[in-house]
């Protein structure tokens, strides 16, 4: 019997580089984008598109005219939660990217440990602050935006 670990998968499927966790992301990521849009779109009166094809919509046009701008809130949430997930994570791009050749922040920050427990804490916690800001940056122009796009992806019973 063969095992397979994410490593050698991520070997064979030839996914050490930046496209390559660039697709596993998409492909994570994935289930909390369809979970939200799908609640929100469920929430979608079905009036709004009767109108619009009364209006002499077609059903491409009232998706991007109608139901497209509705959806913004949600679309701006799912991307300032998947961003963070993305910019924060350690674990998989450490098992999936070729360390040698590619490096993100966390894993370049977790080299800044010595050898034999030595750490620079100076130059860590320079590095971390550099590390957040543009994360914090971006949920702090976006903010207005992620209670409303959680609330209205939310399931209604």
């Amino acid at each position: 019997m063969v095992m397979f670990t994410l490593s050698k998968i991520a070997d064979i499927l030839h996914l050490g580089n930046p496209v390559g966790i660039v697709i596993v992301y998409l492909g994570f990521g994935a289930g909390l984008a369809v979970f939200m849009f799908c609640g929100f779109v469920k929430s979608i009166p079905l009036e709004i598109e009767e109108a619009a094809m009364i209006d002499g919509c077609t059903p491409i046009q009232t998706y991007f005219k109608i139901v497209f701008p509705v959806m913004k809130p949600t679309a701006i949430s799912v991307a300032i939660l998947e961003a963070m997930w993305v910019w924060n994570d350690y674990l998989l791009p450490y098992l999936v990217l070729d360390i040698k050749k590619y490096k993100t922040i966390p894993i370049a920050i977790q080299y800044l440990k010595g050898g034999y427990g030595a750490i620079d804490m100076g130059a860590m916690m320079a590095m971390i602050i550099l590390a957040i800001i543009p994360i914090i940056v971006f949920y702090i122009a976006c903010q207005k935006y992620i209670i409303e796009g959680v609330v209205a992806g939310a399931v209604k019973g």
